[in-house]
């Protein structure tokens, strides 16, 4: 083959197999291989790019329909108008409207807040009087705590581990890759003035009297400088409360010529908040050794630090960091008698996804080895095994440089190329040793001729395979950014095994085969081959005659319709990605509106006892009346939104996966129906939640009602039921539930605005003065150092005042002439229904029902709601948008 009518493939395989270019390109692959290794970060999720951000909006008193009306509707109308903006969602609730502004993928977060701020403040002159204040809050993966850490004992009480959590979390922000932190759980410190009404009336003084002194004894204001004798002096005026004692010395009035002190009538205590959330951890059987005495099932009090990382910060070392300062923490700040338990570490399981990658690569390098060496030879074997690390090294510096992380859909697209990247050096040896065999050129031109026949063939093979993976580049939705290393990862270990095959392979079967040219055998004749003799019998029998190639043709189109009909009857399940399998999930309790904390906290006891009986659990941590560190799942879900006395969750964590027979989905099937049942017994909505395999969503099946512009909010609600209704009768349907809330009884305090004014006192009085006897009022804070937090000071009715609302009543009010009138004689007691939350979508009222779907495909209950949708007479008014799992979407519309 002449250098001059040579193609240019055949140049560019000459100039490698004449010089030490492959030797080069070797090494290269190795310290690239490495540098990739060492350098990418490691992450357990993608990083989505998905800009979202909940715009709070402050309107104390109005109930949703004015929220709605006056603020939320407005804003939400003026967001949708942002260059980029895909959805707009309100939540309007009593006194606040929650806007979250969702982006479409891939947008740049920092240009989309830029657009979002702008246009806000760009429109704050149709901002109604009513909204007090609003704050905007960023949502963005990195947000997801990457390491939890929980604090249990038998010997200290929440309130103890807190401030426990709070001195080890002031020492971890110094690690650099540290992001942001916070303590969930436990009661913080706090000094508590709970007033005396008695001791009021007696002295002649109000509770909104004493709250006006309190705050504004605690203040301290710079007031210039001064020259004195040539000297400058700083001059400040005022001065803060720095002790409890300033505080019950507190001068709050004067009573018959003598000062009242704040401890006269009231009693200040300074420890734990009162109580609003319980927090409880417990061990399972397969909780290790380290913790084989703890007692299985017995609840301790716990406070949990989570910790997440900074964007584009390594998780792996980035928790490593923070284990090691935690384990450093424990001789100084942590003392003993604490269990100090990691119950979340995304570091140690991104590790060892990449680990296993490795080990699966090694693995994959050995199967074909001794494959190719029992078919080809134990050299031709090494020889196609060399470029499996080649291909994955230039590979993973290629997503160092675009910027992917190594996370769990990057291994499964590597691992998916391994069976792909070795074709083409297969068969450049494969004819290479058969050009050897026949010996009809001399070595260095049969290597050249051997390449050059297969090369169109190779080279088009590889671009169909890479042509068939570039469609997920347009996947929309958060599927596609999420998937998205597969389309990156495959194509370009294809194009890597192919600089290979052009490159290495042959000058790699040239030195190491050429042993095979001057060996003395037989001629090369390839009819003579075993496999060669059955395929020809086989297509001659097939090919002589018509009727059998039409019977073979018919036999493949059964044996392809029959593989769908398998999917179509339920025999193979249909399901885009698989199950994962890691070791947590969570359950996620709602008790009805109005429901206790303390009946909370009892259902969810009932179902720690029987979580305690699993032998896979190995601990769990039980979050009343607030949310639990969230996850990405979460983040979506907006989890960390979940407040209140009738709400709970919580966190699994099973044993290793590898010291375990079964998977995460197969132990949360086993359990899911005695977990159920318990719930059902306390009339609980439960929800067993699973680490998706993908990108997370509102639940596996969503269906959004809307309803037409005038349609009332019974005719939602009962549209929302009926709908629900149909959820619980579709076989595979679980976890059912829907944004309907449950009727919660509320009492009115409505001033007789005449009466009051007569006595010269204004609503706002009243209201004020029932506000801080209920809820409590801030005040100011003990300017006390050494406090990690604010040390507030918080004004407040006893507790055993606020359980009757007559006691609430008999509290007094100052008139214009100084005379205390008690609330009763201004106020009448109006008892209803509380309002409940109104939701929107783009601009459009919106209700959801939610469900997972458990052991079957998903289309299949899809299918069968929809028909009974369609042929329900209370939903023929209602647009039904079915939405929910990544692996599919589909919209019906029924007017």
């Amino acid at each position: 083959m002449d250098r001059e009518t040579a193609s240019i493939t055949s140049r560019i395989v000459r100039t490698f197999l004449t010089s030490h270019l492959s030797i080069l390109f070797i090494l290269i692959s190795v310290v690239v291989g490495i540098i990739a290794l060492w350098v990418t970060p490691r992450e357990e999720e993608p990083q989505i790019t998905v800009p979202m951000a909940d715009v709070m909006i402050m309107m104390p008193g109005l109930d949703p329909e004015e929220v709605e009306s006056l603020a939320g509707a407005r804003l939400e109308k003026l967001l949708m108008e942002i260059d980029g903006v895909e959805n707009v969602y309100l939540m309007a609730k009593q006194g606040i409207g929650i806007i979250t502004v969702q982006f479409f993928v891939g947008q740049d977060r920092e240009d989309s807040l830029v657009k979002l701020y702008n246009k806000l403040q760009s429109s704050i002159d149709h901002v109604p009087g009513d909204v007090s204040s609003w704050v905007v809050k960023p949502v963005e993966v990195d947000d997801v705590p990457i390491v939890t850490v929980t604090f249990t004992s038998e010997l200290y009480n929440d309130h103890e581990l807190r401030r426990i959590a709070e001195e080890v979390q002031y020492a971890i922000q110094e690690i650099p890759s540290v992001g942001r932190s916070y303590v969930s759980g436990g009661r913080s410190r706090q000094v508590r003035v709970e007033f005396i009404p008695e001791a009021l009336y007696a002295r002649n003084l109000t509770p909104l009297q004493i709250a006006n002194v309190i705050r504004a004894s605690d203040i301290n204001l710079p007031a210039g400088e001064q020259i004195i004798a040539n000297e400058t002096i700083f001059l400040e005026a005022g001065g803060f409360l720095n002790s409890l004692d300033e505080v019950n010395n507190l001068v709050v009035g004067v009573f018959d010529g003598r000062p009242v002190y704040l401890k006269d009538v009231a009693n200040v205590f300074d420890g734990p908040e009162e109580i609003k959330s319980y927090t409880w951890h417990g061990f399972g059987p397969a909780r290790g050794e380290e913790y084989k005495d703890r007692e299985v099932g017995k609840l301790t009090p716990s406070v949990t630090l989570a910790i997440a990382k900074k964007k584009g910060e390594n998780a792996v070392s980035a928790a490593e960091e923070i284990i090691h300062l935690g384990n450093k923490l424990r001789s100084t700040v942590i003392p003993d008698g604490i269990d100090v338990v990691v119950t979340r570490n995304y570091g140690e399981t991104a590790n060892e996804k990449v680990n296993e990658l490795v080990k699966h690569l090694i693995i994959a390098v050995l199967t074909i080895v001794v494959l190719l060496a029992i078919a080809l030879g134990v050299r031709e074997a090494l020889i196609v095994a060399l470029a499996v690390p080649m291909t994955l090294a230039f590979t993973l510096i290629g997503d160092t440089l675009i910027g992917y992380t190594i996370n769990r859909v990057t291994l499964f697209a590597l691992i998916l190329s391994l069976g792909l990247l070795v074709d083409d050096p297969i068969v450049d040896v494969e004819n290479i040793f058969r050009h050897f065999r026949l010996k009809k050129y001399p070595p260095l031109k049969a290597t050249l001729v051997a390449v050059d026949e297969v090369r169109p063939p190779t080279i088009l093979a590889t671009f169909t395979v890479i042509m068939s993976f570039i469609p997920m580049f347009f996947v929309t939705g958060m599927m596609g950014p999420y998937m998205r290393p597969m389309p990156f990862n495959v194509p370009m270990a294809m194009l890597m095994s192919l600089v290979v095959a052009f490159t290495v392979t042959p000058w790699a079967t040239y030195h190491l085969l050429k042993h095979e040219y001057h060996k003395k055998h037989e001629p090369f004749d390839i009819k003579k081959s075993v496999v060669y003799r059955i395929y020809h019998k086989t297509m001659s029998w097939l090919l002589k005659s018509s009727h059998r190639a039409w019977l073979f043709m018919v036999l493949i189109i059964a044996s392809l319709t029959f593989s769908i009909l398998l999917v179509l009857i339920g025999a193979v399940p249909l399901k885009m990605l698989p199950f994962g399998n890691k070791d947590e999930f969570q359950l996620v309790v709602d008790m009805p509106e109005g429901t206790t904390l303390e009946k909370t906290e009892q259902v969810t006891r009932e179902l720690s006892r029987y979580l305690a009986t699993v032998n896979e659990v190995s601990h769990f941590q039980i979050y009343v009346g607030t949310a639990s560190p969230f996850d990405f799942n979460g983040l979506v879900r907006h989890y960390f939104l979940r407040q209140g006395n009738n709400v709970a969750d919580i966190r699994v964590n099973l044993a290793d996966k590898h010291h375990r027979k079964q998977k995460t989905h197969a132990i949360a099937l086993r359990i899911r129906d005695d977990l159920t049942a318990i719930a059902l017994k306390h009339n609980a909505n439960l929800k067993i939640i699973e680490p998706p395999p993908g990108p997370p969503v509102l639940a596996t099946v969503v269906a959004e009602i809307y309803g037409p512009p005038w349609v009332s909010s019974e005719d939602l609600h009962n549209a929302t039921k009926t709908l629900e209704q149909i959820f619980r009768e579709t076989e595979g349907m679980a976890d059912v539930d829907s944004y309907l809330e449950s009727d919660q009884k509320r009492f009115s305090f409505e001033v007789d605005k005449e009466k009051a004014m007569l006595h010269g006192i204004t609503t706002q009085q009243i209201a004020q003065t029932i506000h801080l006897s209920g809820m409590g009022m801030p005040l100011g804070s003990v300017h006390e150092s050494g406090e990690r937090n604010p040390l507030q000071i918080i004004l407040r009715l006893p507790i055993s005042y606020r359980s009757d609302i007559n006691r609430v009543r008999g509290l007094h009010v100052s008139s214009a002439d100084g005379v205390l009138v008690p609330i009763s004689e201004l106020t009448s007691v109006k008892e209803d229904i509380a309002h409940k939350t109104i939701y929107h979508k783009n601009s459009h009222r919106v209700q959801y029902v939610t469900g997972e779907v458990v052991g079957l495909s998903p289309y299949k209950p899809i299918f069968a709601m929809q028909k009974a949708s369609r042929n329900h007479p209370l939903l023929k008014n209602f647009a039904i948008n079915w939405q929910g799992e990544g692996e599919w979407k589909i919209t019906l519309d029924v007017f």
